[in-house]
């Protein structure tokens, strides 16, 4: 065989006990679809099969060219090859997150089915990211519109960049933009920039971009950060693209695990969010054939700057009050068990957490500056002579004073 002996030759000088670190290249040729007979003559196929595995890993046959190979498998292959590797004897790591095995619990759930915190993180890390699904969007202009339609688009693409991804790293904040573009052109959307932000808002659940339902925007927002999302904003309104997300019509922060998430194309994971596009032809280039409507709604902010909650014991109906838009107000507070848990239902929430009071503050002020005038402990005293037992003196080095 006269591309196989070579290698076999180099690993085994490489690695004279007979273990790699990763695939062995008998699960690489393996899973390349290269059949090692017993015959030593090599047909033309098995020439061309072993010279693409050289051409993949670059004559690298060592963690750098298999991590190469194995880059350009499907989970199933991955699983196949792991199997023909005699020397493989670890669960398979390939695809996942750098240090899955130790991400904490982090992050607030959302109103998405599906799981959340740390098995949500090993969910996501175990699905690789199908680079081979990335397609390339089409640059976004607003066109020739009224200058109020044009600062509504601005509007409602900077709150989504901002509330969604104020803190994420740029290239994070613009596919989100890229998102809500993507989606202006897709035929399954509303065909306004404000019209697919505030999709779903009205309803109690169903809006597609948290922060219009769960009061977020009651906060105004930070001053440079705003600046920052409106700059995002701009530029993708002008026809930036985000080359990294393309076609994406979907994310989520990778500390929940969506329901839809299997059913969808894997793109990249940016920051806390992960990317994804439509399987199939809706996913592709041409499918994004909407055409933008020129005009965008008048949002009413004050309305959805309300969260709408949803009340969980039933037997509160007769006690609360419900507005026009479907918001409870006039809830009093009250603890109610919900699937086995104790939960207090009725009082307003920002962000799963209540605002505290003017009261509430001072008390907390007090209570510090109680502590921070409290006076230090007096010392102890000596310790009685022990007799027959020498007294030595101790130099301490090293300890904190207050």
């Amino acid at each position: 065989m006269r591309l196989i002996a070579p290698i076999l030759d180099w690993l085994k000088a490489r690695f004279p006990d007979g273990r790699g670190t990763g695939l062995s290249v008998v699960a690489l040729l393996a899973l390349s679809g290269v059949a090692m007979t017993a015959s030593s003559t090599a047909r033309p196929e098995l020439d061309l099969r072993v010279q693409a595995v050289m051409d993949a890993t670059r004559g690298d046959l060592g963690p750098g060219g298999l991590e190469a190979m194995a880059a350009r498998m499907n989970p199933a292959q991955l699983a196949l090859a792991m199997r023909h590797d005699p020397g493989f004897q670890t669960v398979g790591h390939f695809g996942m997150t750098p240090g899955w095995e130790t991400l904490s619990l982090g992050g607030k759930p959302t109103l998405e089915q599906g799981e959340t915190g740390l098995e949500a993180h090993r969910l996501n890390a175990a699905r690789p990211v199908s680079r081979g699904l990335l397609r390339p969007a089409r640059p976004f202009s607003l066109g020739k519109i009224a200058t109020a339609d044009r600062n509504r688009a601005l509007r409602c693409l900077t709150q989504a960049v901002y509330y969604e991804a104020a803190l994420e790293p740029r290239p994070g904040q613009e596919a989100v933009a890229q998102v809500v573009l993507n989606r202006v052109r897709d035929p399954n959307f509303p065909n306004s920039v404000c019209g697919v932000v505030f999709q779903g808002a009205e309803r109690v659940t169903g809006c597609q971009f948290s922060f219009t339902c769960d009061g977020a925007l009651s906060q105004a927002p930070v001053g440079w950060a705003w600046k920052r999302a409106e700059d995002v904003a701009r530029r993708a309104l002008d026809g930036h693209v985000s080359e990294r997300v393309g076609t994406a019509t979907h994310y989520h922060a990778d500390y929940v695990h969506p329901w839809w998430a299997p059913s969808l194309g894997k793109i990249d994971q940016i920051g806390a969010h992960i990317f994804y596009r439509w399987k199939g032809y809706p996913g592709e280039s041409a499918a994004f054939s909407q055409a933008y409507a020129g005009r965008e709604p008048v949002i009413d902010e004050a309305r959805f700057s309300r969260p709408r909650l949803l009340v969980a014991d039933a037997t509160l109906d007769g006690e609360l009050e419900t507005a026009a838009d479907g918001t409870v107000v006039g809830a009093a507070p009250r603890t109610v068990e919900i699937n086995g848990q104790t939960r207090v239902v009725g009082a307003v929430s920002l962000g799963g957490r209540r605002q505290p009071t003017p009261e509430e503050i001072a008390e907390i002020n007090r209570n510090l500056a109680d502590f921070e005038t409290e006076e230090a402990p007096a010392p102890r005293a000596a310790p009685a002579p022990v007799p027959g037992v020498v007294s030595l003196d101790v130099e301490e080095v090293g300890r904190p004073t207050r």
